[in-house]
């Protein structure tokens, strides 16, 4: 089993004060949550569907403890250099300076909250939790403004010397191994206000608090050097990790698509999003991703729901990435003097699991735009480019905790359910007349089973792909999918293998459209 990670989690944005007062009578500023209700149900209403909350679930799935101990940082503070378990859950409570109900125990008096001192802060409580474990890295997981205080600690605070001794610090990737974001709003957060909608901005952010997402301001926090007040250079990105900073292949950003459930901000971002950040910003560039349909927080929100949940657990303790990618696509342009439009949805589905993992549907506004995303990956026929489908995390189903230890030859597998349809533009305006709403032009299951080659001690990954249109009888008997695995080529990065697409869709993708995956091994 590889090496195991601390874990620290790190809450959102708590609002003005006396929103930091209600969350810190919280023991775990509110992380610890889980959810009752599910949006399912024959006649239209929640059902109730028990998630105890990511925090019990890493204990019981993983093993990791909770070590509070009345003062989780005077009990860490007083264990001998070493002593720790590694499996350990830690909060960062940065917001405890900012409280007024403490008294003199943190501070001598409330502090007006700020993000750069707490991602000093985090950057102190990390090395205190690395010294005490033994850990080379923790992993970080935030909610909201928290990945920003993340990033604020890795890409600035690692890089300026301590002001208190003048010493440089150390880089964050030497830190952090992995950072897992729930809803953070990584390209900012951008209002149109009016109306009611301001008294809820004052309420919620306070008078000054929103500034904080806006890419000046962000720029401040997430460069060395920079001050507040600084413009930002021409081109600079907030949702951009620098090169060489921290690689985003060890950043996972889960993003919410639900906007309704959050109520009457929905009305100043916009239904593409997720009741509070815009589904464009709420992903760092070329960072592993998630489409969740759930909203920013609340009953139906990221942080406590199941499908947020599994993606984090196979993010930091998954053996294997399997990558699908579109490639040689031929798409059909015009008809009838009108411009075609084509997208695609996806749905990603894990064998053993009750959630979705992924979707990106039309309906949650946000398909893939095929069109777009050949001409910018370059997946024309014949070019080596491709339009990216989904990545999947597997849980090596030789580790006991992955369950299912029965199989005697265990595998992963997982579902990729694949929709094409396409919309006719005429004038820059959609044309309805011969439309047929929500019936695709194409769709069908890929099913794929992922494995060791031979024993448990070798390396190497095999998988077995077919499309469900061409299994017979139930998928749940046929075990791996295929009779013959995926001839699988080698690259730099692992295994890969191409697989055709049916026939039935040549018209529409291409003669040449096939769907590629990469397997590797992911620690």
């Amino acid at each position: 089993m590889a090496e195991r990670s601390p874990i620290i989690y790190l809450r959102g944005y708590a609002g003005p004060p006396s929103g930091v007062d209600r969350q810190v009578d919280d023991p775990f500023y509110g992380l610890n949550s889980g959810a009752t209700h599910i949006r399912v149900g024959a006649e239209g209403t929640p059902r109730f569907y028990q998630f105890e909350g990511p925090l019990l679930r890493l204990m019981s799935d993983e093993g990791y403890q909770l070590l509070v101990r009345g003062d989780q940082h005077a009990h860490l503070q007083s264990q001998a250099d070493g002593a720790v378990a590694p499996e350990s859950i830690w909060v960062h409570r940065f917001y405890d300076y900012a409280a007024s109900t403490f008294g003199t125990s943190v501070t001598t008096a409330p502090e007006e909250f700020d993000l750069e001192k707490a991602a000093e802060r985090l950057y102190d409580f990390v090395q205190l939790v690395r010294r005490k474990t033994g850990a080379p890295k923790v992993h970080l997981v935030a909610h909201s403004m928290g990945g920003l205080l993340a990033r604020c600690m890795i890409q600035k605070v690692s890089h300026t010397a301590d002001p208190r001794t003048g010493e440089p610090r150390r880089a964050g990737s030497e830190l952090v191994d992995k950072l897992f974001t729930y809803g953070t709003p990584h390209g900012g957060i951008a209002f149109d206000l009016g109306g009611g909608l301001v008294d809820w901005a004052m309420e919620t952010f306070g008078p000054k608090g929103s500034d904080i997402f806006a890419p000046d301001r962000m720029y401040a926090y997430l460069t060395p050097g920079a001050s507040h007040g600084d413009d930002p250079p021409p081109g600079w990105r907030p949702n951009e990790i620098p090169a060489g900073t921290f690689d985003a292949r060890r950043v996972f950003c889960a993003v919410g698509t639900n906007a309704a459930d959050y109520g009457v901000v929905e009305k100043a971002v916009g239904p593409r999003s997720d009741g509070l950040v815009h589904i464009d910003n709420a992903y760092v560039r070329n960072a592993h991703r998630a489409f969740i349909h759930r909203s920013h927080s609340g009953r139906y929100g990221l942080v406590n729901s199941e499908e947020g949940y599994q993606n984090l657990r196979r993010f930091l303790f998954g053996s294997y990435q399997v990558r699908a990618d579109l490639r040689g696509l031929n798409l059909p342009d015009r008809t009838s003097g009108a411009s075609r439009v084509w997208q695609a949805e996806v749905r990603l589905a894990v064998r053993g699991l009750p959630t979705v993992m992924h979707e990106q549907r039309a309906a949650h506004y946000c398909p893939i735009q095929l069109n777009q995303e050949a001409v910018q990956h370059g997946s024309a026929e014949g070019d080596t480019g491709g339009v990216p489908l989904a990545t999947a995390f597997l849980l090596d189903p030789a580790n006991g905790r992955a369950g299912r230890e029965d199989r005697p030859t265990p595998r992963s597998r997982y579902t990729l359910v694949l929709r094409v349809f396409h919309l006719v533009e005429k004038s820059g305006r959609f044309f309805w007349e011969d439309h047929l709403e929500q019936v695709p032009d194409w769709e069908d299951t890929l099913i794929v089973d992922v494995g060791r080659r031979g024993s448990y001690e070798e390396t190497g990954v095999q998988a077995w792909a077919a499309w469900n249109s061409g299994v017979p009888g139930s998928i749940d008997d046929t075990d791996p999918i295929a009779t013959e695995p995926c001839r699988m080529a080698e690259d730099g990065e692992g295994l890969h293998t191409e697989i055709p697409m049916p026939e039935v869709v040549h018209p529409i993708l291409g003669n040449g459209s096939r769907l590629r995956l990469a397997v590797s091994r992911f620690s």
